[in-house]
């Protein structure tokens, strides 16, 4: 088989199986609107939480950087591209979470990366809940060391595979909250378990870091668990995009010598990190901004409880609404558009198979009516 050919067998399978992606260009809007193709919809696709990403004060943070230090960094890390701002805010953030330090990276999938291509050697022994964000499964299976998979958020199937002894480590990963779920893992009995097997814990708070938790500091921090290693990302509830690892001072400076992404990628421009600055100052001010986002994810469950349609137990802003067949959530997303409501269709291999869904957002911008309106297409179309 040709090159030629196997890229149109791959691309073939895909639109057969209903699971063929396609981006589509729009005119802005990452909150509680979105245009395309000049029309305006409501926006039920976004993970921008608070609505940071237009916010005047985050805007006016980028402004200014962008004044004093130019829009790009120039290099990487190690060479020109870590100023003064980068170090201010690695403190400010590992301060804010409790740990010795923190290291910014470009991306979450990058830091998911980097961390386990520098971690995991042969004979060590990595646990990933099977629902794990992609960024870490696909780390995993390129590590020289073992992968098994415990059951979602099942600390019972975590701990059979704790069980047996292994010459080398153990690192435990999982998500704070699930990303297409949108549920939250029982991270205290997993760091119970990890820890009395002497393994560290890694845990992805993508979702969870700006909404969740006193101040909006995350998973973590509501279940009073500090695990070894925590990822928290900027393109959520901070508005604006970038990781950070946290971590203690050894791991850092490990990192710092082993962690090819980090040495290797273009530091993310200083303008950036002091828009990413004034997002923080608004996460540690935003208790109402969290207040209207937790009151719309109860308004949205109440109505929607009256779906043929299944949820999953979801607290979160993340609220799938589960469809079973590709083919049938397509429609459903092709139809909300047709009514001017924008809400994306998951299916695999995102997500497991016979459980395509409409993965719907909600923010603290979206208005009561919004939602009465999200219902309304739901129940005549479902």
């Amino acid at each position: 088989m040709s090159w030629a050919q196997r890229i149109e067998q791959a691309l073939d399978e895909r639109l057969l199986a209903s699971a063929y992606r396609q981006r589509q260009a729009n005119q802005g809007g990452s909150t509680r609107w979105l245009m395309v193709d000049g029309r305006r919809y409501l926006n039920f696709s976004s993970n921008d939480y608070l609505g940071l990403s237009q916010h005047t004060a985050v805007i006016q943070g980028w402004q200014d950087g962008a004044k004093r230090h130019g829009v790009g960094s120039g290099g990487s890390g190690h060479v020109t591209g870590y100023t003064e701002a980068h170090a201010a805010f690695e403190q400010r953030l590992a301060q804010w979470q409790g740990y010795d330090r923190a290291l910014l990276f470009i991306s979450g999938f990058g830091a998911n990366q980097a961390l386990l291509a520098a971690l995991m050697q042969k004979g060590d022994r990595l646990l990933a809940d099977r629902l794990s964000h992609a960024s870490l499964l696909e780390a995993a299976m390129h590590a020289p060391s073992r992968l098994r998979r415990f059951q979602h958020n099942q600390p019972e199937s975590l701990a059979g595979l704790l069980q047996p002894v292994v010459a080398g480590e153990t690192l435990v990963v999982t998500e704070g909250v699930f990303s297409m779920d949108g549920d939250e893992a029982p991270l205290a009995a997993l760091a119970a378990l990890t820890h009395s097997a002497n393994g560290w814990l890694l845990v992805d708070d993508a979702h969870g870091v700006g909404v969740i938790g006193e101040g909006g500091r995350g998973s973590c921090w509501k279940q009073e668990v500090c695990p070894d290693l925590l990822v928290i990302t900027f393109g959520k509830a901070f508005g604006v995009s970038g990781a950070a690892v946290l971590c203690d001072e050894p791991v850092a400076e490990y990192l710092l010598q082993f962690a090819r992404h980090l040495i290797y990628s273009t530091s993310m421009p200083a303008a950036q990190v002091v828009a990413l600055d004034a997002a923080l100052d608004c996460i540690q001010k935003g208790d109402e901004l969290r207040q209207r986002l937790n009151d719309n994810i109860h308004y949205f469950r109440e109505g929607a409880s009256r779906l043929p349609l299944l949820m999953t137990e979801s607290s979160t802003a993340i609220q799938p609404l589960i469809v079973g067949e590709n083919h049938r959530a397509l429609e459903l997303a092709g139809s909300l558009r047709e009514e001017g409501l924008w809400v994306t269709a998951i299916r695999p291999p995102t997500v497991p198979e016979g459980s395509a869904r409409l993965r719907i957002t909600l923010t603290a911008v979206h208005q009561r009516d919004d939602i009465d309106r999200l219902l309304e297409v739901l129940h005549d179309h479902c």
